[in-house]
């Protein structure tokens, strides 16, 4: 009995000297995050910022700890903070060149890839140089490299190059197996993200636009590489079609795709040559996360405020497994937000950065009202990110100026409502029986025990008609165009940025520096800097407000990444109880590839 009270003891004592190791370890980390964005970084001579082009990137860097902690010290990839590094990169003597590292890149559109793209362009201008190198590079990732001086790759590596395609997935049928179905009340003939629910292919209207779309985007794909690596579109087009993934790596630098094949080990070796280094020498290199605490020029001139509003457009915030990746524009908050900044004097115009593909149609009108209040006190452009479609597009209509990526998916005019009928479920699969009293013929409205009749169905569809039509005249208004030159536009119709701009949906091709100069134009500021909206939070109110919501969002994101394609429309039945009736939104999920 003493020996087991014994090693009763010892594995209690285990235990804790166990747990305060591993506390110790986690205030240590904690420490060394806090310390390392709080401190400056020096740059010393002759650097090189590095570019690790590998995991997801986002429209914003949001700078969450836990889930960084949790997820094993790596966090998303902010298209703003890569932006941010490299046009510091470019203003500073101190860096001479970028090295690019292409692994598993995973961007959230072609509009910010392009975005990144053009970034990569514009540093070259100052007379630096870019090199890239991967073991593999997925088409995106390619994409970029492609702007490189010199473009590196393994020799037992290979080029993801194939083309464009769109796979929409329909789960009618499935859901069917289960007794549910989904009745739907839609305006626009193009308005396709019910079809996933409704539809078991592609409807005409559907594939003409996405058609339209993955076309456009490809040509960009093309026109850019064919210009930077000096190799005629056609013969672009013919690897693609053969697949160049599977050829011997000695015939993409005889297709001009690379320069060079070198191990990992010699790379090292040529970006020596470049900084004229001596081969005792390190290599003095800087990443992205440092190039954020690189000490800017003191800000002269009046604010420009740059608001994000990137993720589903939403009635209230959601938190916890299975209710978003945390990134939401949440009506009510975004309304008060914009007109905080229409009330302050410091803040001469607005910048409104918009990443969506919509949402509660309720909310859109909400921030819509807020838009409106804003630019009666001051000059509002919006700058559109990857998609600025359907609820995006709606929030922006009423700025002074829209400006959008040519690859930017913007439009989608058009509204619809999918109420879910699980009456087949409960009766047929369950067992469960319903009866029924009423006062009134419609009394029993929205009941579970049966599917709506067509006269319920008949006020559902008025109901929608009344919200589309309200967004038209939202648009009309803002483009300052009559309701029929819209409707011809509108239909639930995507449209790429560079088409939108011919249908004048939008007035300017670029990116977010051409709206903050457009602002600064209309505003008629000569000196200007911008500040970001709404602040990040800081590190200590993270680690202090830790609790459930923070397990929840990771497990969320862990969900996201195992379901893949999958996660959004089977979130969307899952909450499909807490979401505005009238959804202005895309697809859920484009799946291009």
């Amino acid at each position: 009995m003493k020996d087991f009270f014994k090693n009763v003891l010892a594995t209690v004592v285990g235990i804790i000297v166990f747990t305060l190791i591993v506390g110790i370890i986690g205030v240590m980390s904690i420490v060394g995050m806090v310390a390392s964005t709080s401190a400056t970084t020096n740059v010393a001579d002759n650097s090189v910022l590095v570019l690790d082009l590998d995991g997801i990137m986002e429209e914003r860097g949001d700078g969450d700890v836990v889930s960084s902690l949790m997820n094993g010290g790596s966090s998303a990839l902010g298209l703003d903070e890569i932006l941010n590094a490299i046009r510091k990169a470019k203003e500073s003597d101190k860096i001479k060149g970028i090295y690019i590292e292409a692994g598993m890149f995973s961007p959230d559109s072609p509009a910010s890839v392009q975005a990144l793209r053009k970034a990569l362009v514009d540093f070259k201008k100052s007379g630096k140089w870019i090199v890239a190198y991967g073991d593999q590079y997925l088409q995106s990732t390619y994409y970029l490299a492609s702007v490189a001086d010199k473009v590196w790759i393994n020799p037992s590596g290979m080029i993801d190059w194939h083309g464009l395609g769109a796979t929409p997935y329909y789960l009618k049928d499935a859901l069917a197996k289960f007794g549910v179905q989904v009745q739907l009340a839609k305006v626009g003939s193009y308005k396709s993200a019910p079809e996933t629910y409704t539809a078991n292919e592609m409807s005409e209207p559907n594939r003409e636009q996405i058609t339209q779309y993955i076309t456009g985007i490809w040509q960009t794909y093309l026109t850019d590489i064919a210009e930077s690596r000096k190799i005629n579109k056609d013969s672009l087009n013919a690897y693609a079609d053969r697949l160049l993934a599977f050829e011997n790596p000695q015939n993409y630098i005889k297709y001009k795709m690379v320069d060079k094949l070198l191990y990992a080990d010699e790379v090292k070796a040529e970006v020596k040559k470049l900084l004229e280094l001596k081969d005792d020498q390190e290599i003095s290199q800087v990443g992205i996360a440092e190039m954020q605490t690189v000490k800017e020029k003191t800000q002269k001139g009046d604010e420009i405020a740059v608001y994000y509003a990137y993720g589903d457009i939403v009635d209230t915030p959601a938190q916890g497994i299975g209710m978003g990746d945390g990134h939401q524009i949440v009506g009510n908050t975004v309304a008060k937000d914009l007109l905080k900044l229409a009330d302050d004097d410091d803040v001469k115009a607005v910048v409104l950065r918009v990443n969506s593909g919509g949402g509660s149609a309720y909310a859109s009108e909400q921030i819509w009202r807020a838009v409106k209040l804003l630019k009666a006190k001051k000059p509002v452009v919006v700058s559109m990110g990857g998609m600025a479609a359907s609820g995006g597009y709606y929030i922006s209509c009423e700025s002074n100026w829209i400006v959008a990526e040519p690859t930017t998916l913007t439009g989608s005019i058009g509204i619809f409502g999918m109420f879910p009928d699980f009456s087949g479920l409960l009766t047929q699969k369950l067992g469960v029986k319903f009866d029924e009293v009423k006062t009134n013929r419609n009394a029993a409205f929205g009941t579970m025990a049966r599917p709506f009749n067509e006269e319920e169905m008949s006020y559902l569809n008025n109901y929608i008609q009344r919200g589309y039509e309200l967004f038209r005249q939202r648009v009309a208004d803002g483009r300052k165009q009559s309701t029929e030159a819209i409707e011809k536009v509108a239909q639930g119709h995507v449209w790429l940025g560079q088409d939108a701009l011919k249908i004048k949906l939008v007035d300017q091709l670029g990116g977010l520096d051409e709206a903050v100069k457009k602002a600064a134009e209309l505003a008629k500021m000569k000196e200007y800097h911008t500040s970001n909206y709404p602040g990040k939070v800081d590190i200590m109110d993270q680690i202090l407000h830790a609790t459930e919501s923070a397990k929840g969002n990771y497990l969320d994101a862990q969900m996201r990444s195992m379901l893949g394609d999958y996660y959004e429309p089977f979130m969307l039945i899952k909450n499909i109880n807490k979401q505005n009736a009238i959804q202005a939104r895309i697809p859920y999920r484009l799946n291009i590839h």
